[in-house]
């Protein structure tokens, strides 16, 4: 096994829950062994073309308290905890990222951002959103077996309109 990775050996669909850790492992020869990172991983969320996960629009599109759109970009930084491979394997399979890490990160960027203005998200409440994003998703995260380590609203845009009465109002108060 791999720095940075656990096996969890599979016999004719059943799951041992005992991993293995990196380095030499003596196994039954009948034993398939899959492979997990338990490494930090990244999923990022973009409204970038080529510069998510998926090679689309991938960025969150949120309705503010106000009823604004704002899309926001993300980055989720989380890893596997290497004790709970054997469960992932069982109840979600290898790919977790699609099946756990984007719908909740999604969902949970919804359900909060209804709690703040467009403006506030995008200047003095940023911070407070990440960390109630980060709250929201970190307790669904380790029910699953994942760990979230950080998370990174990199980028909101707010509608053209809200971005030119920003503007002209920074405008007037500059003249």
């Amino acid at each position: 096994v791999e720095p940075g990775m656990v096996g969890v050996q599979k016999l004719f669909g059943k799951v041992n829950n005992n991993t293995l850790e990196s380095g030499l492992n003596l196994k039954n020869p009948f034993v398939q062994v899959v492979m997990f990172d338990i490494k930090t991983e990244n999923y990022t969320m973009s409204g970038i073309r080529d510069e998510g996960a998926l090679q689309r629009d991938d960025a969150i599109h949120v309705l503010s308290a106000d009823g604004l759109e704002v899309v926001v970009d993300l980055t989720v930084l989380y890893k596997v905890i290497p004790t709970e491979a054997p469960r992932i394997l069982k109840e979600i399979g290898t790919d977790y990222k699609n099946i756990i890490v984007r719908p909740i990160c999604r969902t949970g960027i919804r359900d909060n951002a209804v709690y703040y203005d467009a403006v506030a998200l995008y200047s003095t409440k940023r911070e407070e959103f990440q960390d109630r994003i980060f709250k929201a998703i970190e307790s669904n995260f380790k029910e699953r077996g994942l760990m979230l380590e950080q998370l990174l609203v990199r980028n909101l845009t707010l509608p053209q309109s809200v971005k030119e009465a920003i503007e002209s109002k920074i405008n007037a108060e500059q003249e």
